[in-house]
């Protein structure tokens, strides 16, 4: 129906509640039924592997759980096989392939929905494409990412979204828009049953942005791309695909390009390594605390080694480029850096 409608001024709040009502039926797909079979969370970060079969993706997964883990049993679950665990730069950082998430998976097919329940928890997704065939392979993944409501590379739309009780549908917009208005947002919201809100538009949004903000189901993750079989291609070509945002050329097979691919990996996943120092002892170098970067203050630090820690927090002490001094007293509250040095002192 969509394809056929003609997009034009007219027929926009149609369109806009056309995609309203395609979401409110994806999400019945998404949301999974009964069963958790999910994978273990082991290590500090967890990565899925994306791509279509004979890309060279298993070639990557057991390069680099050779190369750079520990473990090299292969840990089995009733549904992804993980190669391994890797450590870089001090963190754990789990790898998942999610193998069949391509054929039909929307659809529900065979276990395509617990797949992408996976897929929605890495902190990355790697997007591996075969160098010679790359952007029709791109597309279909992106587009079977999207319909699950994973939004790749890019941030949560900047729309203030409050449900009432009374009221009507309130549109505030802080600056010009091109293709809501007030008729679109109020159709967008009839179709879920909403009649009282307030909406604020605080960027230029489309039907697709406020859809996902009322649907509230969706995840932010970043991704990279990775072109591998480069040992096929010219250094001209190589050259091109080096300008392609958030893309890493490289060659599983003969395992060029890894520094440059793990480099990147780090630049995304934004980990935030903090090192402990027992009193009257020197910092344990060797096995950081990770924390996500949205979770560094002092308290998400204590929670992460063990929640009875902050009962009997006093202050800590740290070193690093957080604070002015070293070593300064800092509260919970205290946002940590990459590679700080803490001393927690109790009561």
């Amino acid at each position: 129906q969509m394809a056929r409608t003609q997009k034009n001024k007219a027929t926009a709040h149609h369109l806009g509640l056309l995609k309203a009502r395609l979401a409110t039926l994806r999400r019945e797909l998404i949301t999974p039924t009964g069963g958790g079979f999910d994978v273990a969370k082991t290590g500090d970060a967890r990565i899925g592997f994306v791509g279509f079969p004979s890309v060279g993706k298993s070639t990557l997964l057991s390069n680099l759980a050779g190369v750079y883990s520990e473990v090299a049993a292969y840990e089995f679950t009733t549904l992804t096989t993980v190669p391994g665990v890797i450590r870089y730069k001090g963190a754990k950082i789990q790898l998942l392939d999610l193998p069949g998430i391509i054929e039909g998976a929307k659809d529900g097919k065979g276990r395509g929905r617990q797949v992408i329940a996976v897929a929605r928890t890495c902190n990355l997704i790697l997007i591996v494409l075969d160098v010679l065939k790359p952007l029709g392979h791109k597309k279909i993944i992106e587009n079977e990412l999207e319909g699950f409501g994973i939004r790749l590379n890019s941030k949560p739309p900047n729309i203030g979204f409050k449900k009432k009780d009374k009221g009507g549908i309130n549109l505030t917009a802080t600056c010009p828009q091109s293709e809501l208005d007030a008729e679109t947002v109020k159709s967008i919201l009839a179709e879920y049953k909403i009649h009282n809100a307030d909406v604020t538009l605080r960027s230029d949004a489309t039907a697709d942005d406020l859809i996902d903000v009322v649907e509230g189901n969706r995840v932010y993750i970043p991704c990279i791309y990775v072109l591998n079989k480069i040992d096929q291609i010219s250094i001209e070509e190589l050259d091109i695909i080096y300008k392609v945002p958030h893309c890493v050329p490289i060659s599983a097979h003969h395992r060029w390009n890894f520094d440059d691919l793990l480099e990147k990996i780090w630049d995304y996943l934004k980990l935030v390594r903090i090192y402990t120092k027992p009193k009257g002892q020197l910092p344990d170098y060797t096995s950081p605390v990770v924390l996500p970067y949205c979770k560094t203050t002092v308290e998400d630090f204590c929670m992460k080694i063990h929640k009875n820690l902050i009962k009997d927090f006093k202050y800590a002490l740290v070193w690093g480029s957080s604070v002015k001094h070293n070593p300064q007293k800092v509260g919970k509250d205290h946002t940590l850096e990459d590679e700080d040095v803490i001393q927690i002192v109790k009561k």
